[in-house]
């Protein structure tokens, strides 16, 4: 059967699931434990439980909740809230300032997190109602925030590189590195966005007259130093080579705990809960894990990633064609996907193709990444739209959606960008690894 076929009945098979409503992680490890059985080997479905165990059991991955706690503990005991105030205070005056102080706030937050919807949430609490208390449009308001959250999956720390590192055994480390550069290059790009919709129109962000008092945003600063810290010191020490991925997660997450507890933001039981949330994330993260390793497994062993692979590299056009046609891919799956999902399906079958291209896979991995950002804004299934509606209600979805969608275009000229000038991403990691 060819590899086109064994690939177009998975998809089918992924879609008839999830459409029965079954999760993304449960779908793909019963295709896999299916499909393993019947077109491989009964007996190597055992090959692929011990793959997932050895993965799984893996001393890397314990960076995942150890990151997953310190944005948790961040953003529940308000940490993460006081950036918003000091970015919205420094950069009122701009055009459309409480957006790009949205923005930088969520770049800011970034850096202590790893995951878009808790930085979308987390500075959304807060930002939307204030951009729409001084007349900013809906659709603006929601838009900055909703996009601005997506760099908390760009900048490092973040749970995806995390899931595309263990997947493609790339260095965690030199694809934290890699999104920096990147990450801001991306939060520079969405202040422009902003910037240009109100020249266009500036009725959708009235100017803030206001006088801020140097007082006020000293101490609004002081308040956010903390987090900004945390985060200098986390990226500080892995850049310097003082500490493993590893250890600077488990550096942030005793740091940010230590921090909230000093300045009494640990009270009515904030622990407890970025505990429990730490939990059901990691879990979820662990699950889609093994399912993505049970499909992978089926499809290497009937031979679809090797077989496109040779198909794309042996196409007579330029080799950067081919990596517009898989962003292409991406965007659509994007639209109806969610990420993690996403990189979990996408990853394995194409990494062999990048390789062969001669592409770094650290680069693919920061492209991989944006697209997923992408995907997190763009409907009917943008994760970050939702996680805007449920904690700002007032927001109707199509304002939510239409402010959303005018952010795919910097996103994409960054995916540009990087094609383009490579050294973006690579130029961090190349220094230290």
């Amino acid at each position: 059967m060819d590899a086109s076929l064994w690939f177009a009945a998975f998809i089918g098979a992924l879609t008839l699931l999830l459409a029965l409503r079954i999760p993304v992680a449960v779908s793909m490890g019963l295709i896999g434990i299916a499909g393993t059985a019947v077109f491989v080997s009964p007996r190597a479905v055992v090959q692929i439980a011990n793959i997932a165990y050895s993965q799984t059991w893996s001393f890397v991955l314990v960076i995942v909740p150890l990151f997953v706690l310190m944005g948790e503990v961040i953003a529940i005991s308000g940490l993460g809230a006081a950036l918003f105030r000091a970015a919205a205070i420094w950069l009122r005056r701009l055009p459309g300032g409480l957006a790009i102080g949205t923005i930088a706030a969520s770049a800011g937050f970034a850096s202590v997190c790893g995951s878009s919807p808790i930085t979308a949430a987390t500075i959304g609490a807060m930002a939307v109602p204030e951009m729409t208390k001084h007349g900013y449009a809906n659709s603006l308001a929601a838009g900055a925030t909703a996009a601005g959250g997506t760099l908390g999956i760009l900048i490092p720390p973040s749970v995806p590189m995390i899931l595309y590192g263990v997947i493609t055994e790339t260095s965690i480390g030199g694809l934290f590195l890699a999104g920096i550069l990147p990450g801001l290059m991306m939060a520079a790009l969405l202040s422009g966005t902003v910037v240009l919709q109100v020249l266009r129109n500036r009725e959708i962000a009235p100017p803030i007259t206001r006088h801020v008092s140097l007082s006020e945003r000293m101490k609004t600063s002081a308040e956010a130093l903390p987090t900004v810290l945390i985060a200098l010191m986390v990226i500080g020490a892995l850049y310097a080579g003082i500490a493993s991925p590893s250890e600077t997660g488990a550096f942030g997450a005793a740091g940010a705990v230590l921090v909230a507890l000093v300045m009494g933001r640990l009270g009515g039981g904030v622990l407890r809960l970025a505990l429990e949330k730490t939990v059901r994330t990691t879990g979820m993260f662990m699950l889609l894990l093994v399912g993505g390793l049970f499909s992978s497994f089926v499809l290497t062993r009937l031979g679809v990633p090797q077989e496109i692979s040779s198909f794309l590299t042996g196409l007579d056009v330029a080799p950067w064609v081919i990596i517009v046609m898989i962003n292409v891919l991406l965007l659509i799956m994007g639209m109806f996907l969610d990420p993690l999902s996403i990189l979990v399906i996408v990853v394995p079958i194409f990494l062999d193709t990048i390789v062969g291209l001669g592409y770094d896979p650290i680069w693919f991995g920061v492209i991989v990444t944006i697209q997923i950002e992408i995907a997190a804004i763009t409907p009917p299934v943008g994760l970050n739209l939702f996680v805007l509606r449920t904690v700002v209600p007032d927001l109707s979805m199509t304002d939510t959606a239409k402010g959303a969608i005018a952010f795919v275009i910097p996103m994409l000229i960054g995916i540009l960008l990087l094609m383009v000038f490579p050294e973006i991403a690579l130029w961090l990691p190349g220094l230290r690894y």
